[in-house]
């Protein structure tokens, strides 16, 4: 029988493999950077961008530039964060989620394709599957619980767009 370590080795190899392979074959005109920063941005809500930086493993000078960037395109702005004046959050604009959902269906439309050639037991086995890492994601990090500087895991997460 595997180790849950081997599972746990092969689940992320596997969605790591499926997800680029859907980017780098799918037609939206955003750099992937860009894209996965979205899909960051999307995933933690209002944020810092020490707290982006961390969570994309980058320093806090890359992550402005970075942001800057989606700013300038008009996909995310900064608010006052109420709980410092001297700082403020990032979030996606209705243009940026606009944006994010068309790169997302641009991905789903590659892979679609492939699932159709699946028997209807093969397709609900992937639905449960996704059910699966969808309920393991929300007992390690619930949507709404954005990560701060003090509590994000030290482990490196990184969500796929």
């Amino acid at each position: 029988m595997e180790t849950r370590e081997a599972v746990a080795n092969d689940l992320l190899r596997a969605a790591a493999r499926l997800s680029l392979w859907a980017s780098r074959l799918a037609s939206f005109d955003v750099p992937f950077a860009q894209a996965r920063l979205l899909a960051l941005l999307d995933e933690l809500g209002p944020a810092r961008v020490s707290v982006l930086a961390e969570a994309d493993h980058c320093s806090q000078p890359t992550m402005t530039t970075a942001l800057q960037r989606l700013e300038s395109a008009g996909w995310a702005q900064r608010v006052p964060d109420p709980s410092d004046a001297r700082a403020s959050l990032l979030s996606l604009t209705p243009a940026g989620r606009d944006t994010l959902e068309a790169i997302r269906d641009a991905r789903a439309a590659v892979l679609s394709p492939t699932l159709a050639g699946l028997d209807e037991d093969e397709v609900e086995r992937l639905r449960d599957a996704a059910a699966v890492v969808e309920g393991l994601l929300q007992r390690v990090a619930p949507p709404s619980q954005a990560p701060t500087p003090q509590t994000t895991p030290s482990t490196p997460t990184r969500k796929d767009v």
